[in-house]
């Protein structure tokens, strides 16, 4: 017995149950769910715990649904409660940017910081919710891109000489040639001789203005102040100056106001600036590489077209916010199918070197009409389409990029209220009471404009999963997750064999996370936000189901290819029928309640790579990686390149792990970071699905192509709903390049997006490393055996493991 009855997604809007949600976790304190070793508690470690948790998650959810409950218009002890121990049991995961930031002065903080996903249609725009920690989309689509960065004014940069990043002194002017890129990365004192440091000192003086004495009369003089604000505030003055054309005029960039690398940022729980010489390097960059050569481009010819442009510039600023190391600056680049220039685009990547943006063409029904059409000969577009499919999927089929997203079928363009959307011109769709645009109030309300006409004005964010409108928007977003939600020990009944009331208590609990999901990120919404007024038109929110095949195994006895047989697996997809309507239903209701709009979107299927790894669930939709594998997980730092000393500023955890034995690299193409690798096997396994485990490669692509459009029928549904994100494997040495263009043509336009990475051994994709790295059962075995901590080999669970290999110690 299921303990669900059929609720189909088209009952959504009809009148749900107004029984307050919660009441299944009671409002008596539940203990906190422990991390799953290793993993998990690195992962906690790093971005969820602080100081006062005592790295305990119960701590971290009393916190969490204070900080959520102060944004309600009149306070709730009960459901504070109630969310307390949804979150303390895993059971809802709200995200990691909640679990990391979320307090009593969440009401006092700006949305931006609490937003996994975002949108930008100006660089500026797109740095400032870097900075912040979102993941920012953008559409480059040419008639999207307005600014011709060749028609910026003349860039000075200074930095005071007595700043105390200002290089000095040989190692001072060793760090910075290296920093900059005028010596090789790894240059020792040995090989900083007096012609290496020359071009140091060379450059310094021909690229920086040593005094602002020497500020040219006219010239537009503004002091970079020392926040993120103050960072992207020095963007928009430039992107406004070229918006405007003033190509004859002088900026002067003063960046000594920027505190010293190192020091503590307030907001990130202490965590180390950059300093200047970051933004520094940016600025150098987008001079060097953007606005020089703008001003030499043929404006008839293909290259440095303003798209071009826009690509570049937000690809150096987003490179310096990656190696702040505190922040993730995720992005998605879309373009149009239709662009002449996508060709360029689409090889961006692959042979321009930007590879800070997932990338991936925006197209549609006509698109994929015109690539199947037999006789196209005569048509300039329909060769156009086929010219772009071909390219799409050579490059695709080397390193997985660029995709294809369906623009036609993301839920804003599908109901038509993207085009909805009003123009501003006084600059208030980007206003919070942290930033008001200024200089670019022009460029943006022309930029909306342009989006009310525009043919795909929405794109998605970073991961895939959320819809957006093209000049700026957000989605807060939460994980639950259904397995921790079971009110007993796992261990305590077979799989798909729980007694009907603890099936009964259990489905009434993941009932109830959703319902305060949604509660939960409706309240977010009521923050202080620069979109506020696309947030206050749209109300959007998406929240997704994680460790989906550990619940379809415990709570209904299903493995992944019962989850394809519908009549199987019936109960299950019932179960999300329910869930989505539910979710739809509280949203809804709770929204008018608090005099909101009703919500745009509601579901979705986000990657949840955090909140998942927390516990050790498979993430999101996705099956397991691998059966054992090494998990790469970034932190800032790197050693002496003499001493082997771990250098000043490096995450004390990075000493702690190499003393515990755990595999530590250095890398080269982030510098100043590394990598620690922690042994996973799935808890799948160890939650004895055994035979019945199909892991990502195993599956074939027809049958994962055939899992999300269950999700998007069932989870998503036909109204409210997102996307899901969802990255499917295929093995290039098993499937011929004919044979995956033909796997594209058929299945991806029956699903909203999916990325399709090519899998093959790791060393052959040109990566520095992967977040995961396949290893085999004895590397695995000799790495977990070298790490000098018993908790991590009680959670790789090596019995289990061997179990599943058919070699059980007996």
């Amino acid at each position: 017995m299921d303990g669900f009855t059929p609720f189909p997604d088209a009952l959504a809007a009809q009148p749900w149950p107004r029984t307050r949600p919660g009441t299944a976790f009671g409002e008596a304190p539940l203990p906190g769910r422990a991390l799953d070793e290793g993993m998990g508690v690195a992962v906690g470690r790093r971005t969820v715990f602080r100081p006062e948790d005592g790295e305990d998650f119960g701590r971290v959810a009393g916190r969490v649904a204070a900080g959520n409950m102060s944004l309600a218009p009149v306070p709730d002890a009960a459901e504070q409660a109630r969310l307390r121990n949804a979150i303390a049991t895993g059971a809802l995961l709200t995200s990691g940017r909640h679990l990391q930031h979320g307090d009593a002065g969440q009401a006092g903080r700006n949305m931006e910081v609490f937003t996994n996903c975002a949108t930008a249609i100006a660089s500026f725009a797109e740095f400032y919710l870097l900075l912040n920690g979102s993941g920012v989309g953008r559409a480059y689509d040419d008639e999207l891109c307005l600014v011709d960065w060749g028609q910026a004014p003349t860039l000075l940069l200074h930095l005071d000489p007595a700043h105390a990043d200002y290089p000095r002194g040989r190692d001072g002017l060793r760090r910075f040639g290296i920093e900059l890129g005028i010596l090789p990365w790894g240059t020792e004192d040995v090989g900083f001789d007096a012609a290496a440091e020359a071009r140091v000192r060379d450059f310094l003086t021909a690229e920086l203005l040593p005094d602002l004495s020497a500020v040219p009369a006219g010239a537009v003089l503004h002091r970079v102040e020392d926040s993120r604000e103050g960072w992207a505030k020095a963007v928009e003055q430039l992107e406004a100056m070229a918006f405007e054309g003033a190509s004859g005029q002088v900026l002067v960039l003063d960046l000594s106001a920027i505190r010293p690398a190192g020091s503590p940022i307030k907001g990130m729980q202490g965590r180390p600036s950059s300093g200047p010489v970051s933004l520094l390097r940016g600025l150098l960059n987008i001079r060097r590489h953007v606005l020089a050569p703008a001003r030499e481009r043929d404006p008839a010819g293909e290259a440095l077209q303003p798209w071009e442009q826009a690509l570049l510039v937000d690809h150096y600023l987003s490179v310096e916010v990656q190696v702040g190391g505190a922040r993730r600056a995720a992005r998605m680049a879309t373009k149009s199918w239709r662009d002449p220039g996508v060709l360029r685009f689409v090889r961006a990547k692959s042979e321009g070197g930007l590879w800070t943006a997932n990338n991936s063409v925006m197209v549609d029904a006509e698109f994929w009409a015109r690539v199947r059409a037999e006789d196209g000969a005569g048509d300039l577009l329909t060769a156009h389409a086929k010219a772009v499919f071909a390219e799409v999927t050579r490059c695709a089929y080397i390193n997985g990029e660029p995709g294809f997203i369906n623009g036609d079928r993301l839920e804003d363009v599908r109901t038509g209220s993207a085009w909805e959307k009003p123009v501003h011109e006084d600059g208030r769709d980007f206003r919070s009471s942290r930033y008001q645009v200024e200089a670019a109030a022009g460029l943006l309300a022309e930029a909306s404009r342009r989006a009310s006409s525009a043919r795909f004005p929405v794109t998605t964010n970073p991961c895939g999963e959320i819809t957006l409108h093209v000049t700026g928007g957000y989605c807060v977003i939460a994980d639950f997750a259904p397995l921790l939600a079971c009110p007993v020990d796992l261990e305590s009944f077979a799989p798909g064999e729980a007694s009907a009331d603890l099936a009964a208590l259990w489905d009434a609990r993941v009932e109830d996370s959703v319902r305060l999901g949604v509660r939960f990120l409706i309240r977010a919404n009521r923050m202080d936000a620069l979109y506020g007024e696309e947030v206050a038109r749209t109300n959007r929110i998406g929240i997704g189901p994680t460790g989906l095949h550990e619940w379809a195994w415990m709570r209904f006895g299903l493995g992944f290819h019962d989850l394809l047989d519908e009549s199987r697996s019936r109960e299950f997809w019932r179960a999300l029928d329910r869930l989505s309507a539910a979710a739809k239903a509280e949203a809804n209701a709770y929204a008018e309640s608090l005099g909101m709009a009703r919500p745009v979107t509601v579901t979705t299927v986000k990657p949840a790579g955090t909140t998942s790894k927390l516990f050790g669930l498979t993430e999101g939709a996705h099956l397991p990686a691998r059966r054992q594998y090494l998990r790469w997980v970034q932190f800032k730092g790197g050693k002496d390149e003499q001493t082997r000393a771990w250098l000043p500023g490096s995450d004390p955890l990075l000493a702690e792990y190499e003393a515990r034995g755990y595999p530590i690299r250095t890398l080269r193409s982030f510098p100043g970071m590394s990598i620690v690798g922690f042994p996973t096997v799935p808890l799948a396994l160890r939650l004895g699905l055994g035979p019945k485990l199909v892991t990502a490669p195993e599956a074939s692509p027809d049958e994962q192509y055939a899992w999300l459009r269950l999700l998007e029928r069932h989870w998503i549904g036909e109204s409210q709903g997102n996307q899901v994100s969802y990255t499917l494997k295929v093995f290039t040495d098993q499937v011929e390049l004919d044979a995956f263009r033909a796997i594209m043509r058929d299945e991806q336009p029956r699903v909203r997006c999916c990325s399709v990475l090519p899998s093959r051994p790791d060393s052959e994709l040109g990566y520095e490393y992967l977040p995961e790295e396949e290893v085999s059962a004895g590397r695995f075995a000799a790495i977990v055996e070298g790490i000098r901590d018993g908790t991590v080999q009680e959670a790789v669970d090596w019995a289990h493991l061997q179990c599943a290999s058919g070699v059980c110690p007996i």
